[in-house]
């Protein structure tokens, strides 16, 4: 053998074992993350940052775990279990458990944390967020004041706390700025996730003239389709699965969030911050959904009011007022 192929020999075996060496170190760069969530995978809320995590996955930056229907009482315990087995980002909801989600926060300060919480975020690793997506809520309570019949709108929601009261809130404010008639009834299940209860709520108020469903959880589109009255979606886009009934949704999108908090994961640069407002419309964290089946059924100087009203959100020149007040029922 030559001198030359000898030496390029060796440079071929020497990038073999260079490569090799390399793969594990690739794989190992791969962030643990875990989430924790009280409610089935499917609710919407959660649906969200299960989504945008697995958006992670499909890139190769993460591996991905995830507890569903954790009750309250075992909350802690599980968090605990994640920060012990080396998850370097634990994703999750503090509303009910939020001293208990703090301090296994300041028992490891070597994990971050990031869940969704109605307080402020906790130095060093405690990170908030929300769904701050009452911009969007307010242009889809627009297209409902201009939709209905009767003059009379259904809300149905899962409990009275702020993350809930702002999104109707701002709902309600939109259906006033396009029907100064409109009037509202408003019910809370007192449930994240029991569409059996929420469909018979929505039955109520169907029963007493609501012809627009105002769709804050699960079962109340059912309840609307049922009767033939229209609904509006929250959280994600249901209009696959009900063309006839959902005409729109305001859309949270969590992936500007999780992106984020991954990135400075990484880089070893994440603290306590309120996430918040990678929410909103400006940083693509939420969206109206587009009209899809109902683009010819609503009224285009509707969508024209709609389309100006977006843009003045998008430009600065107009703010949806944050009212997290329990949302009053109207009609008498």
């Amino acid at each position: 053998m030559s001198c030359f192929t000898r030496r390029h020999a060796l440079l071929g075996t020497l990038a073999a074992v260079a490569l090799a060496a390399a793969l594990p170190v690739q794989a190992q760069t791969k962030l643990k993350v875990a989430t924790i969530y009280t409610v089935p995978v499917e609710q919407q809320w959660v649906s969200r940052i299960d989504k945008a995590l697995k958006a992670a996955v499909a890139r190769g930056e993460i591996e991905y775990v995830f507890s569903e229907n954790v009750a309250n009482a075992d909350y802690e315990r599980v968090m605990r279990g994640y920060a012990e087995k080396g998850h370097a980002l634990i994703v999750g909801e503090s509303f009910a458990v939020e001293a208990a989600a703090r301090k296994v926060a300041k028992d490891y300060p070597k994990v971050s944390f990031l869940l969704g919480s109605s307080g402020k975020p906790q130095a060093p690793n405690f990170s908030v967020f929300d769904n701050y997506i009452q911009e969007p809520a307010y242009l889809s309570g627009m297209i409902a004041g201009g939709m209905t019949k009767t003059n009379k709108i259904g809300m149905v929601g899962g409990f009275p706390i702020p993350e809930v009261n702002r999104l109707m809130n701002a709902f309600m404010a939109g259906a006033k700025e396009t029907n100064p008639k409109v009037e509202f009834m408003v019910t809370f299940i007192n449930s994240w996730f029991d569409p059996p209860k929420a469909k018979e709520a929505a039955f109520a108020m169907i029963d007493k003239g609501a012809d627009v469903m105002y769709a804050e959880r699960f079962g109340v589109s059912d309840a609307a389709k049922e009767k033939g009255r229209l609904a509006i979606g929250n959280v994600i886009n249901t209009q696959d699965k009900y063309p006839e009934t959902v005409v729109a949704s305001a859309l949270w999108n969590m992936e500007p969030t999780i992106d984020r908090a991954l990135k400075l994961v990484k880089d070893g640069k994440f603290s306590a911050e309120d996430y918040g407002v990678y929410s909103t419309m400006k940083h693509k964290g939420s969206e109206l959904a587009p009209l899809g089946t109902f683009e010819k059924k609503v009224p285009a100087d509707l969508v024209a009011k709609v389309q100006a009203k977006q843009k003045a959100i998008l430009d600065g020149s107009f703010a949806i007022k944050v009212d997290d007040g329990q949302p009053k029922p109207t009609v008498k």
